[in-house]
């Protein structure tokens, strides 16, 4: 099926299609490491939502489901700036196996802060799985055990991927218009 193309979307990136064999792929991958072990996997809101689900349904192993929420603010001169947890775990991770699921890496300073803060409530191992990855904008070094698929450095909407909110419901990953 051919999806209506919204206004404001500048050409599809990955379908539908594309995106279900791929987190396919992924699962069968974290499926592997985790064979045999719990596993919890913790969305970060509200992107992370539709990649989570997906994923979740196509991982053999047990797993658990917690979600946070951050806040960034950037200076005024529009560079990083504070990152704060604005919904914090409903459970301990201590001695558990987590998969800390990401809709977007990009500069990496969010990702950091999450895996410093999420290390010293002391899991039994912390590994990151995100959907897509700007790798060109990376500012700081920050491991991506698992990704879905690399970007270019354009504004991407869909899959859980927002602008002014709004697109998340795309069922493919678009570049926006400049």
């Amino acid at each position: 099926m051919i999806p209506t193309i919204p206004p404001g979307i500048e050409r599809i990136l990955f379908t539908e299609e594309q995106i279900d064999a791929r987190i396919r792929e992924l699962a069968a991958e974290i499926s592997a490491r985790y064979a045999g072990r719990p596993l919890k996997l913790i969305g970060v809101l509200k992107g992370s939502i539709f990649f989570l689900t997906a994923l979740a349904r196509y991982i053999e192993t047990p797993i658990k489901i917690d979600f946070l929420a951050i806040s960034s603010f950037s200076n005024k001169s529009g560079s990083p700036g504070v990152v704060r947890i604005a919904k914090d775990l409903d459970e301990s991770i201590e001695g558990e196996d987590v998969l800390l699921v990401e809709d977007i890496v990009d500069t990496g300073f969010t990702l950091r802060y999450l895996l410093q803060t999420l290390a010293g409530r002391a899991p039994n191992s912390l590994s990151v799985c995100t959907f897509l990855d700007r790798n060109s904008r990376r500012i700081v070094q920050v491991p991506v055990d698992f990704r879905c698929f690399e970007i270019p450095d354009r504004f991407v909407v869909g899959y859980g991927l927002d602008h002014n909110q709004l697109y998340r419901n795309l069922s493919f990953v678009a570049v926006m218009k400049p």
